[in-house]
Order: structure tokens, then sequence, then C-alpha cells
């Protein structure tokens, strides 16, 4: 935590994903809703509609339906750094669930924080900033402006 309250880290990425071929980073992703509650109305839609082509365009994910009574209709999102997000959907459209699920499988289930800098290294230069009189001679004295 920093002094605004809010945590902040340098910039990381996961194993260098994107470098050389990119990863999902999202194991595993379980719909858990009610089959007869009204709040999961939404979930319901998105089953009969969208589950079989969110996981036609999604192989590396794992997509698990389950259904339970008298419990609040929610999304769990595990990912291969053992993170888990759970997201409550309730009273969502077809729709606003696709774009859930779709912002899950895009994140690294890193948490979303503020990054202190664009860059870190581990081993700091000692040398200073470099300028154009970095190297200059002292005895050529001051520098003065052009005549």
């Amino acid at each position: 935590m920093t002094s605004r309250g809010t945590p902040s880290r340098f910039l990381q990425s996961v194993l260098q994903n994107g470098v050389g071929r990119y990863v999902c980073q999202l194991k595993r992703i379980s719909i858990i809703f009610s089959k007869n509650a009204q709040s999961s109305l939404g979930v319901r839609e998105f089953i009969e509609e969208g589950v079989v082509d969110y996981a036609k365009t999604n192989p590396g994910t794992v997509v698990y339906v389950s259904p339970n009574t008298s419990r609040i209709p929610k999304i769990v999102a595990e990912y291969l750094n053992g993170n888990v997000r759970e997201e409550e959907v309730t009273s969502k459209s077809s729709k606003q669930i696709l774009e859930l699920i779709n912002k899950l499988t895009n994140q690294s289930g890193l948490d979303v924080i503020r990054l202190r800098k664009p860059f870190h290294t581990d081993s700091p230069s000692i040398q200073g900033q470099w300028h154009p009189f970095t190297n200059r001679a002292p005895s050529i004295g001051p520098i003065r402006p052009l005549p």
C-alpha cells in the first residue's frame, strides 16, 4: 500500500506471455445458477445460446455448468497462477454475461493495481543521466552565450 491508499507495484509480465506464443491465463470457468430462480434467467439464456460458442472459441478453457438450488448465480474464474475470481451475475442479461466472461478470459488473474513506473530494472545505473556536457573537459571553462 502506498500513501494514496491504493496498492501499487512495478510492471511485470506473466512469464513473458505474448513474446513467443500467447497462452490464455484462464484455466477454468464455472457457471453456477438455479434452475428455477428469476435471478438466474439471464444465465439460463446464456447457457442455451452462447456457452457452446464460447467453448468453441476458447478451447484452452474448461467450462463447467452447475445447476444448484437456492443459490445466487455466479461465475467463478480460476487462473493458472492459482487466483480465483467470483462474479455475481444476478439479474444480468445474456449479453452482459458474455461480456463479463470475455473480460475474465482476457485478464491474467493478477489484481488490477496502479503501476509505479512503466519500466523497472534490478540493477539501476550509478552513472546518472546523460546530458550534452557530461564529458566536457573542465579546463575549457564555463559556458558563455555566443557574441
